[in-house]
């Protein structure tokens, strides 16, 4: 792969960045108007706990160009943890240039060194084919599971 990415854990440097990232991916991908102060609180809050995920970003000549994030949910069938693969972005501008396959390698590698990882999985909109081929690419299956969800005012 290039060495024009430099894949890294996001750091505090990096708040504003991925927040306005997620807004913009919110919009391009399913239309919706998401709060920057309340996304911004959100990355914050992942940031200060690293018990419930993290954050990747690549850059390149100190820009940053794409992230991941990743949080966890723990498998009784497997007796480990799989990583949901969460709020993908990469800029226009670097789209097509193996952004999210260098994020991908990164976390493959990190997933590696911990015995407690199992799996990822991410969940995409069904429209969203060039997301979907993607993830194909990588290796990932699509699986047979539906999601359902409910919210609590927030």
């Amino acid at each position: 792969m290039s060495s024009r990415w430099l894949v890294r854990l996001a750091e505090d440097k990096d708040v504003q960045t991925l927040a306005q990232f997620n807004v913009t991916l919110a919009w391009e991908t399913e239309h919706k108007k998401l709060e920057l102060p309340v996304v911004t609180r959100g990355v914050r809050m992942l940031l200060d706990n690293p018990n419930h995920g993290f954050y990747t970003v690549a850059e390149t000549a100190g820009e940053v160009a794409g992230c991941v994030m990743v949080t966890y949910e723990w498998s009784d069938w497997r007796c480990g943890l799989i990583w949901w693969i969460q709020s993908v972005y990469v800029k226009p501008e670097f789209r097509r240039q193996k952004v999210f396959s260098r994020l991908f390698e990164f976390l493959k590698e990190k997933a590696s060194q911990d015995s407690d990882v199992c799996g990822f999985r991410v969940y995409v909109e069904g429209a969203n084919h060039s997301a979907q081929e993607t993830y194909s690419q990588m290796g990932m299956e699509q699986t047979t599971y539906q999601i359902y969800e409910k919210f609590f005012g927030k």
